[in-house]
């Protein structure tokens, strides 16, 4: 004979179960686990040696520890391929940077906008640069298969350009379309703005003739029907706070804040110096890196910055070597052969790593690694004069995107004969930095493996172009 207790159970377990079949959210929450599918791009989701990264994985890491429970990320390798999952209810959030549509909202239930974009149209130079639409004639264009940027020229076909002419590409890699451009298999390409930013270093030969039209949010999808509905919600209001409490714009800052400091013939330069002069010290870098405890990209990033890898360069002020030592400096380090490259690497990986350790305690990564590498330029008391000109003008010194602003401060009279340690190159420290976590963004993303993120294909979203066998070995 059932029990109260045991009846009281039941019940409570039949209306779990039932809530738990009108109600994802309520499901997501009993299974302890949120399913989400992405692209694997530098501007998603990828994994690199210390496991998935990528600013959408970021975001959606940050909705799951909001409800409590893991995340799963799973790759579709079409965009229709991401929607097909999420038709078949395969995944509850599809966060790969995807635009809002009238035909997508139309047929799947979104979120709130947590980003925009502007759809681009890029050529490379040296070749005719369209001005607009009517300058296309019979270049070859190439879009995203599936993409909303194939929507808008299915619609501009339709109402008043019946000339309009482009190749659908299948996939969900937009490296593909900036490798047809690059090597001259097509003309033009549509990207994302967001996207173009990021790579436009990989192909500094790429510049935007023009846009495509005006900027256009973007949103996470979910699958169509009721029972998603308090998980939009509960999406809604996570966005929101993210937005309001700023860490939106602090996550967008460590995957994007780096992206607009290169010129092109610096992006080159690197490129071609990746190809040329990196394989001959690659070894040499991983092994005082490991010595020190130091991601060898890091250090990769800030010898190039130093030197382009070139060990015996000098400059003008004396520095010298591939970390561009100072006298002083190497001295104190224990460096007796500035011009000997593992000596120059070990002294500059030493000094950087104990920058790192005599910042602050409640200065926390990725931040504390930033301001050790602006103390590397300018020193740890002019970075301590420009975290008190922060925090006296509103900013939080604990944050690289907040210091950074107001390190160009220190050059200006106004400012630093308010300070302790008076005037320094704060802009010249500011863009040191910036450049090297674009290189060391740049250098990971190279050494990812091309079958990342190393999710079995599904059938039906197959990638027939082999470029991930290419990663990188354009540059």
């Amino acid at each position: 004979m059932m029990t109260i207790r045991s009846l009281i159970s039941a019940l409570v377990l039949a209306a779990l179960c039932g809530c738990s079949q009108s109600d994802r959210l309520q499901q997501v929450l009993a299974d302890g686990e949120l399913t989400v599918v992405s692209r694997n791009s530098p501007t998603t989701y990828y994994l690199d040696k210390d496991g998935a990264a990528g600013f959408e994985h970021d975001l959606a890491q940050l909705l799951a520890e909001e409800l409590g429970v893991n995340l799963r990320m799973e790759t579709a390798y079409s965009l229709d391929g991401i929607f097909r999952r999420l038709q078949r209810e395969e995944a509850d959030v599809a966060a790969a940077g995807l635009t809002l549509t009238d035909d997508r909202s139309q047929r799947f239930s979104h979120s709130i906008a947590y980003a925009t974009m502007v759809p681009r149209v890029v050529y490379r130079t040296g070749n005719r640069r369209p001005d607009g639409l009517d300058d296309l004639g019979e270049l070859q264009l190439v879009v995203l298969a599936g993409s909303s940027h194939e929507q808008t020229l299915k619609v501009m076909a339709e109402e008043d350009r019946p000339e309009l002419r482009w190749e659908a590409v299948q996939g969900a890699d937009t490296m593909e379309l900036l490798e047809r451009v690059d090597n001259g298999s097509a003309d033009l390409a549509v990207i994302d703005s967001s996207e173009f930013r990021m790579q436009q270093s990989l192909y500094p030969m790429l510049e935007v003739a023009f846009d495509l039209g005006p900027e256009r949010e973007m949103v996470w999808y979910l699958p169509p029907g009721r029972k998603y509905h308090s998980l939009r919600r509960r999406m809604d209001g996570f966005l929101t706070q993210l937005q309001g409490d700023g860490r939106l714009d602090r996550l967008r800052e460590q995957y994007f804040g780096h992206t607009t400091v290169l010129s092109r013939i610096g992006s080159h330069t690197f490129a071609r110096n990746i190809r040329n002069k990196l394989p001959a010290y690659r070894d040499l870098i991983r092994q005082v890196a490991d010595e020190y405890q130091l991601d060898w990209h890091l250090l990769a990033a800030v010898s190039y910055q130093e030197s382009h890898w070139e060990p015996e360069a000098t400059s003008p002020t004396g520095v010298r070597g591939m970390m561009m030592l100072t006298q002083l400096t190497a001295k104190e380090l224990g460096v007796r052969d500035r011009l000997d490259p593992l000596q120059s690497l070990r002294g500059g990986a030493r000094y950087l790593k104990d920058l790192r350790r005599r910042l602050p305690r409640d200065i926390h990564e990725p931040d504390r690694t930033w301001m050790a590498l602006a103390a590397y330029n300018i020193g740890l008391a002019h970075l301590e004069d420009a975290r008190v000109l922060t925090e006296r003008m509103g900013g939080d010194p604990h944050l690289w995107s907040d210091v950074m602003a107001h390190l160009p401060l220190l050059q200006k009279r106004e400012h630093y004969r308010t300070t302790r340690y008076g005037y320094a190159r704060g802009g010249e420290a500011m863009h040191f930095v910036q450049n090297i976590r674009h290189y060391y963004s740049i250098l990971q993303w190279q050494d990812i493996p091309a079958n990342q993120p190393g999710q079995p294909l599904n059938p039906d979203d197959y990638l027939p172009l082999a470029l991930r066998e290419k990663r990188f070995l354009a540059l």
